[in-house]
């Protein structure tokens, strides 16, 4: 089947440059190099809004890039979402705020210095990119008063995808489905395995763990806490083809251990796959592939982060960076 049809909306080479008397009076005269006083909550109607952390620009030339920029986690349109906004009118809405972000109490702390809207067409991305705009946008303020402006690219583009789905809890090893649309298609099956010895005998021999954080690292926490992060490690996922064929397998590397009193996987120490696919005539030998990398911890901007590698060779003393970001939650 062909993949199924989804449209990336990206917000990047985001900035604020205040004016000199926000920046004295609202957020400070002095602020840390490695921190922002400023944060902005991106938000489509029917969709959950997303938060990004704002660097402050010096830059006062209207024409020109800011000279130092974040990008926000986006949005993700599969079709259905695409046919619902379909021909109507689509506004990205950017409040921009100062201060911490989070709630206290229930009510949701920073100051709201302004909010910008950009008209957008998800439909016409389906086929090409497309740029709504790029440059900056001024927060708000009386005639030629001076005012907060925020500097952002926003652009879609077409981001086709191959769907699959198990049928079951994985570790029933159920069958794995390819879908699109309404058409659901069996297409490989899996087999959990929680055999730490057997995974290990799986890979090569010259596999190694190294410093640069491939090491499985020491677990925090109280004795019942390491039992389980020791039984979950060695967790593994064996994809098979339709005729029993291996063509893939994840395997669990590093637990998901909780930080000491907190319930978040801290970035410094998260939990990771490791992906494999086949090596040799061997149905049981498996070469490194890729590694996947998740947590979850509170911080400026809370969510669920993650990021993907691929292993270039089997010592993993290098490693090609895919994919990075934060799920809002």
């Amino acid at each position: 089947m062909d993949p199924c049809p989804f449209v990336r909306l990206t917000i990047d080479s985001l900035a604020l440059r205040l004016p000199e008397t926000a920046t004295n009076k609202q957020v400070g005269g002095e602020v840390h190099p490695s921190a922002t006083p400023c944060y902005c909550k991106l938000r489509i109607k029917h969709f959950p809004s997303q938060r990004a952390l704002l660097p402050l620009s010096s830059i006062s030339d209207a024409s020109s890039p800011p000279d130092s920029s974040t990008s926000a986690p986006g949005f993700h349109l599969d079709a259905d979402a695409i046919r619902r906004v379909s021909g109507k009118k689509i506004s990205l809405r950017v409040s921009v705020y100062a201060g911490r972000t989070g709630h206290t109490c229930g009510v949701a702390s920073g100051k709201l210095l302004g909010r910008v809207e950009v008209a957008v067409d998800l439909a016409a991305a389906l086929s090409r990119t497309v740029a709504f705009h790029n440059g900056w946008k001024k927060l708000g303020g009386d005639g030629d008063k001076p005012s907060a402006r925020l500097h952002l690219l926003v652009r879609a583009e077409p981001d086709p995808r191959f769907v699959f789905q198990f049928g079951g809890e994985p570790e029933c090893s159920p069958v794995v489905y390819q879908i699109q649309g309404n058409i659901k298609q069996p297409v490989f099956s899996c087999k959990f395995s929680s055999d730490r010895n057997g995974r290990s005998r799986s890979l090569p021999s010259g596999f190694t763990y190294s410093s640069r954080g491939w090491i499985t690292r020491t677990l925090s926490g109280d004795q019942w806490e390491k039992k389980q992060a020791r039984e979950r490690k060695g967790w593994m996922i064996t994809i098979h083809d339709l005729s029993g064929s291996p063509v893939a397998a994840a395997s669990m590397i590093t637990p998901f251990v909780a930080s000491p009193g907190s319930d978040r996987v801290s970035r410094s120490n998260p939990g990771a796959w490791l992906i494999l696919r086949p090596h040799g005539t061997c149905v049981s030998s498996w070469k490194p592939w890729g590694r996947l990398e998740a947590w979850r911890e509170r911080g400026a901007v809370d969510g669920l982060g993650y990021k993907f590698e691929l292993v270039t060779n089997n010592s993993t003393s290098t490693g090609v960076p895919i994919a990075e970001g934060n799920i809002n939650l």
